[in-house]
């Protein structure tokens, strides 16, 4: 059995309420032990002075690509990246080549993460199926197979009758319906959000109302099922005012936001650099306030990272023909420390909550905890590292990132997942 003794680090896990310098003693894959000046005689030590140590961090939006698109991302080096983002979990969304639709292919990436990933993987299920939004998928074979929620992210079901059996049908198998709120007629088309940036570059637009009018529908279906709705990286002032009401109201919704989204408006962006395109877009000014304003405020339930590489033959077309998503897990932390801990907006307890007891919250998962007889799933960070965001040294097959070149204040120091060190900074 293998034993490490983390010392002296600042122990923070918001499922205990814990926030105090300690020692964590792991023993296997199960914290064995926390509290101060603990001894293990023949465990391994890692000196965490300075540095913070929380339950494993957990993701729950990425596209690994695996099956069907190895060229822009695989399981493996998806969870590459993510530990080296500081991610122990990772829950790939279900747009592989075939479709993530059955259990037979849910049973796939299972087995091929428990062969290839360093750390854990959790697949979502689709809706419909092969995200056609005509008929349902496998629900139940998926759930018995190992999927923790449902989702045909980037292909949103249009169908109000179908998303409603969906949702009954998620409410009886106690799954999350999560959804990328995008009514497709109103966004079809467009390049980029909107508003006077995009008049100014002369790309077709993506109206707001585009996410508003899916948040309010789903809000609605919710209610009449019962069902508990996850809304993917909410973009709007609108949309982060709906889910808040619904939350009032005592209704089963949650959501989440990306760290771009929060951090970058449509006028940061570099004209017609794909890197800058993302669904949803980047927004106006007032809506990156408004989603930051809802993190603070508690109606953002999770932080997550849509990562979602592409190859370079895809990514660098002109910007009307190329794919929209960007890489997001190993900056997603240094960005949510410098735009929202450092700026005085949230603490660092906070910030440990939306990345971990948040997420496992929603998807059900027991995760999220740092105590004896927790999974020893932990990620270590310095809050005041220095360091810069070279794209071209990524763990990820592909290079599109807004952030490349960016220096930051804060990242990961060294990720560990069931008791070993699946990645460690060169310090």
């Amino acid at each position: 059995m293998t034993r490490l003794l983390i010392r002296n680090a600042r122990v923070i896990d918001p499922a205990s309420r814990l926030d105090r310098v300690a020692d964590i003693l792991i023993e296997g894959d199960r914290v064995a032990a926390v509290g101060p000046a603990l001894e293990r005689a023949g465990a391994e030590e890692f000196d965490a002075t300075g540095l913070v140590a929380a339950p494993g961090f957990i993701d729950l939006h990425v596209h690994l690509r695996e099956p069907g698109f190895e060229h822009a991302e695989t399981i493996e080096s998806g969870s590459r990246a993510a530990a080296a983002g500081g991610f122990t979990s990772i829950c790939p969304m279900p747009n592989t080549a075939p479709v993530n639709d059955s259990a037979t292919v849910t049973r796939y990436i299972i087995e091929r993460a428990r062969h290839h990933a360093v750390v854990n993987v959790f697949p979502i299920g689709a809706i419909s199926q092969n995200s056609a939004g005509e008929q349902l998928a496998d629900i139940g074979s998926m759930k018995q197979s190992g999927v923790v929620a449902i989702s045909d992210d980037g292909r949103p079901v249009m169908n109000s009758r179908l998303m409603r059996r969906a949702m009954e049908l998620a409410r009886a198998f106690h799954l999350p319906v999560i959804d990328h709120c995008e009514d497709l007629n109103l966004s079809a088309g467009g390049d980029m959000h909107e508003g006077a940036e995009s008049v100014r570059r002369g790309l077709r637009g993506i109206p707001s109302s585009a996410e508003d009018v899916m948040v309010a529908r789903d809000i609605l279906l919710a209610d009449l099922t019962g069902a508990r709705l996850h809304v993917a990286h909410i973009s709007t002032r609108a949309s982060v005012g709906m889910v808040a009401e619904a939350k009032a109201r005592g209704l089963a919704v949650s959501c989440e936001a990306t760290p771009h989204h929060f951090a970058l408006s449509a006028a940061d962006s570099i004209p017609y650099d794909s890197n800058f395109k993302m669904k949803p877009p980047l927004r106006s000014t007032c809506d990156v306030e408004a989603v930051a304003a809802g993190i603070v405020a508690g109606t953002v339930d999770a932080i997550a990272t849509d990562h979602a590489p592409h190859a370079g033959s895809e990514k660098m077309q002109e910007f009307e023909l190329c794919p929209f998503g960007i890489l997001g897990l190993e900056t997603a932390l240094a960005v949510t420390l410098e735009r929202l801990v450092h700026a005085g907006r949230i603490s660092l307890v906070r910030l440990v909550e939306l990345f971990t007891t948040g997420p496992a919250r929603v998807l059900g998962l027991d995760r999220g905890r740092l105590a004896p007889g927790a999974a020893a799933d932990v990620t270590l960070f310095d809050p005041e590292l220095r360091w810069t965001y070279d794209v071209n040294r990524s763990f990820s097959k592909s290079r599109n990132s807004p952030f490349d070149g960016r220096s930051f204040r804060g990242g990961p120091v060294a990720t560990i997942v069931a008791g070993s060190f699946a990645w460690r900074r060169d310090r």
